[in-house]
């Protein structure tokens, strides 16, 4: 069965770039998609934006009390969305209108099957099975702050820490095939947990479900245009792949591949939204009402 998609945009002070971002997810081919945007405390003209957009029966427009952090907000996203699948696109990402659609139906393909010339015994799974794929991703391009244009294609990048020796050909460090605009099953989300809480949060839930024998198929095209800017986490001295606060976090991520090495197990990582509150939102009927009324503290009436 094809799934039922949410397409959840955290952003954060990104009122300028939002706009072709919403308009890119909602102009999607795939049918059953709705589109959510965690403001995640903004204090430029995001409300505004989102206020643009509450007309539309497929939209909701999510707004924290305060500034949680990428991964925290993605995790609202999880938490709140009822559908059967949740991709991630960064605000300033304009998708190619059947990128959905393509995710969407390859994690449908309910004929996917596990070949027995493959050793997917070593994955936690039997040959000649039927397979859930739980993670479809596609390749992407950059444009970058300085104008240079840069096809994101390499697949094997995906086990760039686990195998570092297999990534000498991948030229600009960083040229890994992203997960955060990947299309999740919601299974995976139920089995491994969210996202954790640091700026590496993409590349360890990648990780962990690499780990956890979750089965990920690629899409060999560009469906996706990522605009890097000056001012994004990738940009920032504060926290670019160079700095300190990647640095410890990246080391973090690399610790749980070690102790995997050695023990072969898998943690998940609960959501734990405590401290999270829920401002408004523009379509409660679009949200999961009981972990709505929970990051609200009052009716829904009173955020609707």
């Amino acid at each position: 069965m094809i799934p039922s998609v949410t397409i959840v945009i955290p952003t954060y002070n990104r009122a300028r770039s939002l706009p072709q971002a919403i308009e890119s997810t909602l102009g999607q081919s795939h049918a059953p998609t709705n589109v959510m945007v965690v403001d995640d405390g903004s204090t430029d003209d995001t409300a505004q934006v989102i206020a643009r957009y509450t007309g539309d029966p497929r939209f909701v427009g999510v707004s924290l009390a305060s500034n949680v952090g990428t991964a925290q907000a993605k995790n609202v996203g999880i938490a709140l969305s009822t559908t059967d699948a949740v991709t991630f696109h960064d605000s300033d990402d304009i998708a190619h209108r059947d990128k959905v659609l393509r995710q969407a139906r390859v994690m449908g393909n309910e004929t996917i099957g596990a070949h027995p010339c493959l050793n997917w015994r070593i994955a936690g799974r039997e040959p000649d099975t039927r397979i859930q794929v739980g993670a479809v991703l596609a390749h992407h391009e950059l444009i970058l702050p300085d104008g240079e244009r840069v096809e994101i294609r390499r697949a094997l990048s995906l086990v760039d820490d686990f195998f570092p020796n297999l990534q000498m050909a991948a030229g600009v460090p960083g040229d890994w095939t992203h997960v955060n605009s990947g299309l999740f099953h919601r299974s995976v989300f139920e089995r491994l947990g969210g996202f954790s809480d640091c700026i590496e949060e993409d590349r360890e839930f990648r990780n962990r479900m690499i780990m956890a024998g979750e089965v990920l198929w690629v899409i060999p095209e560009v469906l996706l245009t990522k605009i890097e800017s000056a001012d994004g986490l990738t940009q920032q001295a504060s926290t670019d792949y160079d700095s300190a606060r990647r640095q410890a976090d990246r080391k973090r991520v690399w610790d749980a591949v070690d102790t995997w090495f050695r023990t072969r197990k898998v943690a998940p990582v609960p959501i734990d939204l405590t401290g999270v509150r829920v401002a408004r939102c523009t379509n409660p009927a679009l949200c999961d009402a009981h972990t709505l009324g929970q990051l609200c503290g009052h009716s829904l009436e009173k955020v609707a």
